[in-house]
């Protein structure tokens, strides 16, 4: 499938994929929230995803990819995070800072490009945040996680993601030492706030920071699965 569309409207494609993964369907608020437009701002952009099959509006609801739809954000995604490990294992660009030249790279990348990137980075099947590289069957590997935010006081975990790059203070995270790999201990909730143990060391994250770090036990096994 060969469509030519917009920076613009692949970055909604991207949007709607990660909100439909989360909450099951990507309502107009939420995709004007992640995308900082104005919600009277969607309607064109979801009509012209609509009329190439792409995307399927479901009024006073919100809008879902078709299996076109996913295919192609798969796609994006694909090389939006092989363009993120790109900047960090071959530019020795910090893991906190790529996201948004990733964002810019990723629209640039032919499947031929991207093939060979993928091969000169050995195959990663991670990003530089823990998320998964679909690789170009629309296969991804994902594991149970829990958010930070809904996890056991006195638990141990280990950091096995960080999503919602769009939005989280990624900077934030980093120097608190939280990434990918990170030993967590949950101390305590604290009103809107939970206090942690992050290799060791004493932090305090707000809940909404804390929804966007994903945890997972020892032990678990990662799966491929397809979306």
């Amino acid at each position: 499938m060969e469509i030519a569309l917009s920076q613009e409207a692949e970055e909604y494609i991207e949007i709607i994929y990660k909100l439909q993964k989360r909450n099951g369907i990507a309502k107009t608020k939420d995709l004007a929230e992640n995308l900082h437009v104005v919600p009277g701002s969607i309607t064109n952009t979801v009509e012209h995803l609509e009329t190439h099959g792409l995307v399927a509006h479901e009024p006073y609801r919100g809008v879902k990819l078709t299996r076109d739809g996913e295919r192609l954000a798969l796609d994006i995604l694909r090389k939006h995070r092989l363009a993120e490990c790109l900047l960090t294992d071959i530019l020795k660009a910090e893991w906190s800072t790529v996201h948004e030249d990733a964002c810019k790279l990723e629209h640039a990348l032919t499947k031929n490009v991207t093939d060979l990137l993928e091969e000169r980075l050995g195959f990663p099947k991670f990003c530089p945040h823990g998320n998964p590289i679909p690789t170009e069957e629309g296969l991804i590997e994902e594991q149970p996680t829990t958010a930070l935010a809904e996890a056991e006081p006195g638990q141990d975990y280990i950091v096995e993601r960080i999503v919602d790059e769009e939005n989280v203070d990624l900077r934030l995270l980093a120097e608190k030492g939280i990434k990918p790999h990170a030993a967590v201990k949950v101390l305590k909730k604290i009103d809107k706030h939970i206090a942690v143990r992050i290799n060791g060391k004493p932090q305090e994250l707000t809940c909404d920071i804390a929804a966007c770090v994903l945890l997972r036990k020892n032990g678990r096994i990662n799966h491929a699965v397809e979306a």
